[in-house]
């Protein structure tokens, strides 16, 4: 290999994370309970944007922790409630959800993050609508 092959991919794998662009961003859920006459529309803040992955063609030259597949998951996240209006007294209407504070580019953890990315679901509502006023 050439040297200058040699010092681009050292570059590379240290200085990655550098073209990374990984942060909150805005986000509009709808909540809805079968039980209560409306949807409520949630604005909130998720984690959004691109890490730097390595490409796993080179898995035979690179050591495997040099083959991260890094996603923009959270750092720092607060929770909120909010209470779905129309909802009748047998039933809690309180919906807690998770306000992105700070992101960052890491291994994504099942622990509070969804990391398999379905088919694209629908996020509408199916009952009338209510913003969320907090």
């Amino acid at each position: 290999m050439s040297p200058f092959f040699v010092t681009s991919l050292l570059f590379g794998l240290t200085f990655g994370q550098t073209a990374s662009v990984c942060a909150p961003s805005e986000y509009t859920i709808h909540v809805e309970k079968r039980e209560c006459a409306y949807c409520l529309a949630i604005n909130t803040t998720i984690c959004a944007g691109f890490c730097m992955t390595r490409d796993s063609n080179g898995k035979k030259l690179l050591l495997r922790s040099a083959l991260s597949q890094n996603v923009c998951t959270y750092k720092e996240i607060l929770y909120q409630t909010a209470r779905i209006p129309g909802c009748p007294h047998h039933t809690t209407p309180y919906y807690s959800y998770p306000v992105a504070v700070s992101c960052q580019c890491g291994k994504c953890n099942t622990d509070y993050s969804d990391c398999v990315h379905d088919k694209v679901r629908a996020n509408y509502c199916t009952k009338p609508q209510k913003p969320c006023n907090l």
